[in-house]
């Protein structure tokens, strides 16, 4: 796989750093990957090999732009975060048993449950192996971003409780569950990198709110996008009984028109193609629509503040560029 980043990068030297960096990343991953375990080994880079942005890896290269970005702690720390996040793939695809993952037939499925679990439990040590050459201060840093992603995922698990609003409830698992990571990614590039406390302190809840806007993005594309843009085939939330951020509006504003749309996402099971297809064009002409794409700019605008008062280097326009794609991207 060749690493790409989402966002024109327009100056040239930044850009041949980020390409690099990323080019550096994925010979880690696949050297982490290794193993004299013939299944182990083939198990642990099919996820790899079937694409993904590397986000978390870019968001490090990126922040280290703010120090030395030649540092070589800041390439071992991307194909740390990203081993993690590989790792958390194989787990959620046993707990959510699909059948698919990036296109390519899950790793649970092929293997079965045990070997996608125990693969991205060595996926796991195979970072923790790296951050304990990166110092305490990481494995620290790691394991309160862990801490967090086992939250985030046992409040989607065990669901809303009574007396719980909805949507603070799928606000904190998206914040604990994915944009833990992406805070630390940007922590760990700027740390790694030598910056200052006061860049650190900024780009790390930048990293956040871009890690949130990323994900209600990736909501509002799953009923918006008539493609696969949003990397899974559009309406899965939908069909597999997820409530995502359009569908919480779509039951927390609905009027008496909307009875139809209701009773629809009130079903346990929109697997009927006929019954997915009318929810999924109800939901795509909800006012519900546009209010979580106002989430998403505020997100996106959040993380932009942060930003701004970052050093005038080209990875800050980089940045910006960021929350301005996370936008575009959901119409």
């Amino acid at each position: 796989m060749i690493a790409t980043v989402p966002v024109e990068l327009t100056d040239a030297a930044l850009a041949s750093d980020v390409l690099d960096g990323l080019a550096l990343v994925e010979d880690g991953l696949r050297a982490a990957a290794r193993s004299e375990h013939e299944v182990l080994a083939q198990a642990s880079t099919h996820l790899m090999e079937a694409g993904g942005k590397r986000l978390r890896p870019m968001l490090v290269l990126l922040a280290a732009q703010f120090g030395d970005p030649q540092d070589p702690r800041v390439v071992q720390a991307a194909i740390a975060l990203e081993l993690t996040h590989l790792a958390t793939l194989y787990h959620d695809d046993v707990m959510d048993e699909a059948d698919v993952r990036r296109g390519s037939v899950s790793a649970n499925s092929r293997w079965g449950n045990s070997v996608a679990i125990l693969t991205g439990d060595f996926l796991f040590s195979r970072a923790s192996e790296i951050l304990a050459d990166l110092g305490a201060e990481a494995i620290r840093i790691q394991a309160q971003t862990f801490g967090r992603l086992v939250t985030g995922q046992i409040s989607e698990t065990v669901g809303c409780q009574p007396g719980e609003d909805p949507l603070d409830h799928y606000l904190g698992v998206v914040t604990e569950k994915t944009a833990s990571l992406f805070a630390t990614s940007g922590h760990f590039g700027a740390m790694f990198s030598g910056a200052s406390a006061d860049v650190i302190a900024r780009v790390t809840p930048a990293c956040r709110a871009l890690g949130v806007a990323f994900q209600l993005a990736d909501d509002i594309l799953d009923v918006a996008s008539e493609s696969e843009q949003s990397g899974k085939t559009p309406g899965t939330d939908l069909r597999e009984g997820v409530r995502t951020l359009p569908m919480l509006y779509a039951l927390r504003t609905a009027g008496p028109a909307d009875a139809r749309l209701v009773e629809l996402l009130s079903m346990p099971d929109l697997s009927d193609p006929k019954r997915h297809a009318e929810a999924l064009g109800l939901l795509r002409a909800h006012p519900a629509m546009d209010i979580a794409r106002a989430d998403t700019r505020q997100w996106a605008e959040a993380a932009r503040t942060e930003i701004l008062g970052l050093p005038d280097v080209p990875a800050r326009a980089a940045f910006e560029a960021l929350c301005e794609f996370v936008v575009e991207r959901t119409g």
